[in-house]
């Protein structure tokens, strides 16, 4: 779309990972483009500081002057927020992020939309590489940093736009889901849980809004689905599109066999319909990077990719930022981030992490952040995840306030629960405690995994440096 009526365009909550890339795909396009945020923290505030963009870093109504054509609000947004009441107020033409995306970017594409619980971030990059390696040149939009773009967007002006599909809500004014906006025409369903407690009240109707998304794909589109989620297979048993399945079963039409770590690389022969049909050896690891990689190469497949490319662009791929990412190594203890919050994401994290590095200790630094995390809804789930490590450290939860007070995390008993399963746990208040904790008990051989859908106060920077410190005092002792 190119209106030529809009030329200045404002993002109230423009630091979320999906609205900082429109942001800079609007700016890439010849549009000005200001916005606006409150708690910013890497990576986004670094990508849009590089990209140019003007970024207000408190809301407030000077920041709607000059007057905008435009006005796109975040789902993080609502009423009672300045920027938005004058506005509302002064008429602007507003938006919410995923129709801004579908008018301005989708329409005259084939869109490849990725949706699910978990993975749909990394099976997005995914694609994206596999078409881009192709020669394909994608568009792309993708829910976190790829390290092969080095980017979380992508222009490439070919015939596809490969987009992360979110069920969470599209704006204060707009409570469906984002993905119902996206034109799907090929997509993916990974999985379907239970997540998003405060805007969904069971699994049920999370089901609902994935039968509806189904419900957009064309009779010449083609859906790709999670075997081994009985709720995805169940959303899509009434698809008016071609269908094929992937997982761990050798029935699905895309499995995989004989997976082999060798210590440089994860190897996996991928079967189609039990015929091998490449043996992959990729870089990122655990059994969820192969259901991804069984996911993106269907997709793949059906648009004409030939399997050698598809192998070579999934062993090339380097995966997404804060997805069991190494951050430090220092005196002999390793430290890595992941984007993990919902229990079966931290299983799994956690899993991999014992699987594949074999560490003496493993570390859970775990922060309850999502509107989910934060919330007894898990109470139970998340303990029997947090219980694969061998010591957990946690901050208080973040904004209490915003979750009612019966329906919270109750952390003391969380701990009291870990603790109950052989885990070394403690409720440690403050990111400054966790720290502090760490330093005077982490030992040589240990592995810390930093989990958090949030900027967890710094402490992806501050941990390192105090680890650091702790070496050099040490060395200068001996």
């Amino acid at each position: 779309m190119r209106d030529n009526a809009i030329r200045r365009i404002h993002l109230i909550g423009i630091c979320g990972t999906g609205m900082a890339s429109l942001a800079a795909m609007l700016k890439e396009s010849g549009y000005v483009v200001t916005g606006s945020d409150e708690g910013v923290y890497p990576p986004m505030s670094d990508f849009l500081a590089a990209k140019g963009i003007q970024v207000a870093q408190e809301f407030d109504v000077k920041n709607l002057h000059p007057e905008p054509d435009l006005v796109v609000v975040g789902n993080a947004l609502s009423r009672g927020n300045p920027e938005v009441e004058s506005a509302l107020d002064a008429r602007l033409h507003m938006t919410s992020f995923p129709e801004a995306l579908k008018n301005f970017f989708l329409r005259k594409k084939t869109p490849v939309v990725v949706t699910g619980t978990h993975g749909k971030t990394t099976t997005t990059a995914m694609i994206s590489w596999g078409l881009h390696a192709a020669g394909r040149t994608p568009d792309f939009l993708i829910g976190g940093i790829a390290e092969n773009f080095q980017s979380s967007f992508g222009l490439g002006g070919g015939e596809h736009f490969v987009i992360e599909g979110d069920e969470y809500d599209s704006a204060f004014f707009d409570k469906g889901p984002k993905f119902l906006h996206y034109l799907p025409y090929h997509a993916v369903i990974g999985n379907v849980e239970f997540d998003h407690a405060d805007i969904y009240p069971d699994l049920d109707a999370i089901k609902l809004q994935f039968r509806r998304f189904v419900n957009l794909i064309p009779g010449k589109g083609f859906l790709v689905v999670g075997a081994d989620s009985p709720a995805a297979l169940e959303v899509s048993d009434r698809c008016l599109c071609a269908r094929e399945t992937f997982g761990s079963n050798a029935e699905s039409d895309w499995s995989a066999g004989r997976p082999e770590w060798d210590g440089e690389r994860y190897c996996f022969d991928v079967l189609h319909r039990k015929k091998v049909f490449e043996r992959f050896r990729m870089t990122v690891y655990g059994n969820y990077n192969v259901r991804n990689a069984l996911a993106a190469t269907a997709i793949l497949n059906r648009l004409g990719i030939p399997a050698n490319l598809i192998r070579g662009a999934m062993e090339s791929f380097a995966g997404v930022r804060r997805r069991l990412q190494r951050i430090a190594s220092v005196g002999g203890i390793d430290v890595y981030e992941d984007f993990a919050h919902h229990p079966t994401a931290v299983k799994e994290t956690l899993h991999t992490v014992r699987e594949i590095f074999r560490p003496a200790r493993i570390w859970a630094v775990y922060e309850p952040r999502s509107a989910t995390s934060r919330r007894s809804v898990f109470q139970n789930e998340i303990a029997e995840a947090l219980s694969l490590a061998d010591c957990v450290a946690l901050p208080a939860l973040f904004r209490p306030e915003r979750v009612p007070a019966a329906e919270r995390l109750d952390e003391e008993q969380l701990v009291k629960d870990l603790r109950h399963r052989g885990c070394a746990a403690w409720n440690l208040g403050t990111v400054d405690g966790i720290i502090r904790k760490i330093d005077e008990e982490a030992r040589e051989g240990d592995l810390i995994v930093i989990m958090s859908n949030g900027g967890f106060g710094g402490i992806y920077d501050r941990l390192p440096a105090v680890l650091e410190r702790r070496k050099s005092l040490n060395r200068s002792g001996s």
